[in-house]
């Protein structure tokens, strides 16, 4: 099959969903990366007009938007199949995926896990007050995947879908950050799920680390906590 091409910003939770799909499906994959802000060209526009991340080229067919990107990707290669058989789990998977965009990327991803683990690599401005201020939006997403995935081994059931491989890149920091822990002490099947997902050789294979490194971009190292 024709090699699939992810542009787009390594180290990004919505760049990594698909990279993951196609991983976990063992198709040959490449990140044309993009450096940070890049995405914001009038070059990145002919890809994605409202200038998101990522974009796939594959062979002369484009796509945008993550979700249409992986039901594409499981589409067209359906083994081992990501979308359930069974209509209700499938629409658990649908109500999953929605959740992540609407609620987790910006409750738990966006108003979280960048200011503590992304910002302070760059040397970014990290507002303390809106972090504390964002905890209790945070609670509610992180609660609310807590309660569906209950004491399942995946998200939509027994088997992974791609509303694990969705949520995965936008929960797998919880647990590296003061604020991250706290919201998970409450959910150790949450946490249990983070973490065997966070073994998986796709995320290995799809780390911020790695990623920087096949791109030939250094990534700055975490600054030394200041004393109080």
């Amino acid at each position: 099959m024709t090699q699939f091409t992810v542009h787009g910003i390594p180290g990004s939770p919505y760049v990594r969903t698909p990279l993951l799909v196609l991983e976990e499906k063992g198709l040959d994959w490449r990140l044309a990366a993009i450096p940070f802000g890049g995405n914001r060209t009038p070059e990145y526009r002919a890809r994605h007009p409202f200038l998101k991340i990522p974009s796939l080229e594959h062979g002369d067919f484009q796509l945008y938007e993550t979700q249409a990107i992986v039901r594409y990707i499981d589409r067209i290669a359906p083994n081992p199949p990501l979308t359930p058989a069974d209509p209700r789990a499938a629409a658990r998977m649908d109500q999953l995926l929605n959740i992540a965009d609407c609620y987790v990327a910006q409750r738990v991803s966006g108003a979280l896990a960048f200011p503590r683990m992304v910002a302070p690599r760059f040397g970014m401005p990290v507002d303390e007050t809106k972090i504390a201020a964002a905890m209790p939006e945070a609670a509610e997403a992180v609660a609310e995947v807590a309660r569906l995935l209950g004491n399942k081994p995946f998200l939509a059931g027994d088997a992974l879908s791609l509303a694990d491989l969705h949520l995965i890149p936008q929960m797998s920091f919880l647990p590296h950050f003061d604020e991250g822990q706290l919201l998970l002490s409450p959910y150790p099947e949450l946490a249990a799920w983070i973490e065997r997902m966070s073994a998986r050789p796709s995320m290995a294979a799809t780390s911020w680390e790695v990623l920087m490194e096949r791109a030939g971009i250094p990534l700055p190292p975490m600054p030394e906590p200041v004393a109080a």
